[in-house]
């Protein structure tokens, strides 16, 4: 059986991430420090080296003035050896002609002094630092050799002795960083909760205070996302209820003049009132799916709007009926300015079209449609006008004058939607401002 593959976590690929960047430090760090360390310990050598041929020289020169010079073809002088650290020295004291004149006791014949030049300095040769020094005053060669792999040694240890502690260091820090990582990440965590337990029952923003700005920045986003939710459901739900509340009558009455004509008794105002219902439901269909398409912004387009040619467009639905065409006029301007809008079309359409019809439903005078600039549309009519009471409560659905219960209580509230939306507002007026009587309705958009 196939064992299912763990999956990696944030925290697991942020610890990664930390540990290999401070491993690469360190290993940055280490072979600069290696470098230097290096470079010190061949100087403290040198300068020891130095220090020890210079001593070394007079000793020897001393040695040879109470001994004698060897003659010419004898073998170099013997002298006891050195001590330096518990190590036996190896060195030579030669002439200007390179002849040996002396040499430690018991010291092995070496080949590679042979391979350095005779002249001040430090030479590598065979695995040797030699270090040549002259007399001052006489012909005289002083050649001192160290191994290099003294030097070898100490920087090891120098290495070794930074990263044995580095490395268990480094074994603390994966835990130190992945309990960080784990405890730093828990509010993405707590977010991430948050966000599980959102559905259609609960659509309650998230709590993003105190969460760092980039999980605060994702909560705001969802949090608009869940908005946006909760609006369309709010749509949805207000549909249902507005259908249920206004198509119920219109459907029972015309079922029942429908069952009536069934049963036998059919009579021509049976029929008439059924095609009335039929009628008022169509007519309240229409009003609910507008009212719906403005809550919903759906297929809003904001663009420039020319509003003498939009008033003109809805004026001349209406004068298709000539009871109307006596009682609406369309006043609009001569100027030669075009009186523009930003707006959906559309919208604006459907919201102008129900302030004139509300105006000829409930004002028995006539109704003027005006453009006024800078981008407003106006709707006014000669009728009785409201009361201040009824003027606070007109934009409310399915609230109707008592006094002539017609329409369905949606037309204003359809008007108030669809100008909100396009960031306008709808001003309503009794008595209008230029004095008379009734109801002027307003609706001021933002200039193109």
């Amino acid at each position: 059986m196939r064992l299912r593959r763990r999956p990696d976590t944030l925290a697991r690929r942020l610890t990664r991430t930390l540990l290999l960047c401070v491993a690469v430090v360190w290993a940055l760090c280490l072979v600069g420090v290696v470098i230097f360390v290096n470079y010190e310990i061949n100087r403290n050598f040198d300068n020891e080296l130095e220090e020890s041929a210079l001593r070394l020289l007079d000793v020897s020169a001393h040695d040879l003035d109470v001994g004698g010079m060897p003659a010419p073809g004898a073998g170099p002088v013997v002298e006891p050896p050195p001590q330096a650290s518990g190590d036996t020295l190896i060195f030579r004291l030669v002439d200007g002609s390179g002849r040996v004149l002396l040499v430690p006791r018991e010291a092995k014949p070496e080949t590679f002094f042979d391979k350095v030049p005779l002249r001040p300095g430090f030479f590598n040769a065979e695995g040797w630092r030699v270090f040549t020094t002259r007399h001052p005053q006489r012909d005289l060669f002083m050649q001192l050799a160290d191994p290099r792999s003294e030097r070898r040694h100490a920087v090891r240890r120098v290495i070794i002795g930074l990263t044995v502690p580095m490395a268990a260091m480094l074994s603390i820090l994966v835990v130190l960083l992945g309990a960080g990582a784990r405890r730093e990440l828990a509010v993405l965590r707590r977010l991430e909760s948050e966000i599980a337990r959102r559905g259609g029952d609960d659509l309650r923003p998230l709590k993003v205070q105190g969460m760092p700005a980039e999980l605060q920045s994702v909560g705001e986003h969802v949090n608009r996302l869940l908005g946006r939710l909760s609006d369309a459901l709010d749509v949805e739900r207000t549909l249902s209820a507005n259908a249920a509340h206004e198509l119920r009558t219109p459907l029972a009455a015309a079922r029942l003049r429908l069952q009536t004509a069934l049963e036998g008794r059919l009579e021509r105002a049976d029929v008439q009132a059924a095609l009335a219902s039929l009628d008022l439901l169509s007519q309240r269909t229409e009003k609910l799916l507008q009212l719906s398409r403005a809550e919903s912004a759906a297929g809003l387009s904001m663009q420039r709007v020319e509003l003498r040619l939009l008033a003109a467009t809805v004026a001349e639905e209406f004068w298709g009926t000539a009871a109307v065409r006596q009682r609406l006029l369309l006043d609009v301007s001569d100027d030669d300015e075009a009186v523009s809008a930003r707006g959906d079309v559309d919208g604006l359409a459907i919201a102008l079209r129900n302030l004139v019809e509300n105006a000829l439903r409930y004002s028995d005078g006539r109704v003027e449609v005006r453009v006024e600039s800078p981008a407003t549309l106006v709707v006014r009519d000669h009728g009785a006008g409201v009361s201040p009471e009824r003027l606070s409560t007109m934009r409310t659905r399915h609230v109707r004058d008592a006094a002539r219960p017609v329409g369905y209580g949606l037309g204003l509230s359809i008007v108030s939607t669809i100008v909100e939306r396009q960031q306008g507002r709808l001003e309503l007026m009794s008595p209008p401002p230029d004095g008379g009587q009734g109801l002027e309705a307003r609706i001021v958009l933002s200039a193109q």
